[in-house]
């Protein structure tokens, strides 16, 4: 399932800067994929800023608005925590090319033919993977899966 959105095109533009447009780009592709963000595995964020992590996982239904921070806090969005986020590193600690939301498409990929070695997830059958286009003006959400998600 994939799904997008495009809210403005400046950042001064954005009537509330806790809110991306991944809140309507998310609920398109679960709903699309049939699945809700119970069901993801793991999930591939593009993370220019170190915000963006936490505004994403609050926009695209994995933890309540304001409850980010508590929710990545204590390695749980780290490889073997709770629920993996950017098992390459991310953007900010592994490398951000030009087109990096490529590389998280490939990363997410990786997971679920289970070709990940030491930052494995275990049992990955669903990856959700979103890009941010613009300054938090554009984003796209993909849902993917493995062969027995099908």
């Amino acid at each position: 399932g994939a799904g997008e959105a495009h809210w403005h095109r400046n950042i001064s533009q954005m009537p509330d800067l806790t809110v991306s447009a991944a809140a309507e780009s998310g609920p398109r592709a679960y709903a699309m994929a049939g699945v809700s963000p119970e069901d993801v595995d793991v999930a591939m964020l593009y993370d220019a800023f170190t915000i963006n992590t936490v505004l994403f996982l609050e926009d695209l239904g994995f933890c309540d608005k304001g409850e980010g921070g508590a929710f990545v806090s204590g390695g749980r969005i780290s490889p073997g925590g709770e629920f993996a986020v950017n098992t390459s590193g991310g953007g900010l600690s592994y490398n951000h090319p030009g087109m990096y939301g490529l590389l998280l498409i490939v990363e997410a990929v990786r997971q679920l033919r289970w070709e990940c070695d030491d930052r494995q997830v275990q049992d990955a059958n669903i990856a959700l993977v979103h890009g941010n286009g613009g300054v938090l003006s554009s984003q796209v959400t993909a849902i993917l899966g493995s062969k027995s998600a099908l």
